[in-house]
């Protein structure tokens, strides 16, 4: 199976820590864990 040209894993590591920033106290722990597995 081919890797697609774009992943979420792609749009997170570009955009994910400017939107946690933005969304700092409204995201629970369980949601930033999640965003960094999907990153790794």
């Amino acid at each position: 199976m081919e890797r697609p040209d774009l992943e979420v894993a792609d749009i997170f590591r570009a955009h994910g820590p400017a939107w946690r920033h933005a969304q700092r106290g409204h995201l629970s722990l369980g949601q930033l864990k999640v965003m960094s597995a999907i990153e790794q």
